[in-house]
């Protein structure tokens, strides 16, 4: 009698103990997750996927991550080579790819990768100056990325990415920046114009330098000028004449006035009488 009451009151016990040894024993793991196992404290080696057995109080484990994990970077001080002040944040995207190494060479990697992170970002960007961070932002996260990635190999950890995700300036930088820029734009505007005022000058030299070589080109110009201004219907023409033709003329009337200076003869003009007078001796 005395027996089978011990029994009934040791079965659910056992059945307890059981329970409890079963499930300190017994894991289970994703395809993405790993188990570094330890026996008495000393690493043993990784297990996993799928089930995973231990023995109790003498193995223990650590599950590890191996998918794709992404940090966000506090936005951090950052003073450039030029002494600009930005507030510049990022992204870091890595994985662990030795499960062993990432629990046994460092204590905890995720926050330890993310302070390499930060101090790592600030100190390659100070070594640049803003238009190269402005403009060549995916050859700086590429630096930082291949220095965070050759840090962090010895945790078992490959950092595959970093973004540079925003670069915030005050105020005053930002008035600056357009200052300079609108500058910029005005000079360019200055060498297009002067560029284009030097390149029609060449033509018309060119051109000047064809007509002259054939009298009978700038003739035709001077039609197609007439015929151009004919088909406006136009009450005023104003045409060029070329000074050729009234040369001769001049030549004409600077004549006389050189032969009498030749014969010591002076022109003095009279006025009134005397230059009646003289018109009724010559009569």
């Amino acid at each position: 009698m005395f027996s089978d009451s011990y029994a009934i009151y040791l079965s659910p016990a056992l059945l307890l103990v059981a329970f409890v040894l079963i499930g300190a024993s017994v894991r289970i793991l994703r395809e993405y997750e790993r188990a570094v196992v330890f026996t008495l404290g000393r690493f043993q080696r990784v297990k996993g996927p799928g089930l995973v057995l231990l023995i109790p109080f003498f193995q223990e484990m650590v599950r590890v991550d191996l998918r794709i994990q992404v940090i966000e970077i506090p936005t951090q001080d950052v003073i450039s080579r030029d002494n600009v002040s930005m507030k510049v944040d990022a992204v870091l995207y890595f994985n662990v790819v030795n499960p062993e190494r990432a629990i046994i060479q460092v204590q905890h990697y995720l926050p330890a990768t993310n302070m390499l992170a930060q101090t790592t970002l600030r100190a390659v960007l100070g070594q640049h100056e803003l238009d190269e961070m402005l403009s060549e932002r995916k050859k700086l996260s590429a630096d930082v990325q291949s220095i965070i990635d050759s840090q962090t190999e010895t945790w078992g950890i490959k950092v595959s990415n970093v973004e540079i995700r925003t670069v915030e300036l005050t105020e005053n930088m930002i008035r600056a920046i357009a200052k300079q820029a609108e500058a910029e734009r005005d000079r360019r505007a200055k060498i297009i114009h002067a560029e284009a005022e030097f390149q029609a000058s060449q033509t018309l030299v060119n051109a000047a330098k064809i007509l002259s070589s054939i009298p009978a080109a700038m003739q035709l110009r001077y039609l197609q000028t007439l015929t151009e201004i004919g088909a406006e219907q136009n009450s005023t023409v104003v045409f060029p004449m070329p000074i050729d033709i009234i040369k001769p003329f001049l030549e004409l009337i600077e004549k006389p006035g050189k032969v009498a200076a030749t014969n010591g003869a002076t022109l003095v003009p009279l006025e009134g009488d005397a230059a009646g007078r003289l018109m009724e001796k010559h009569t």
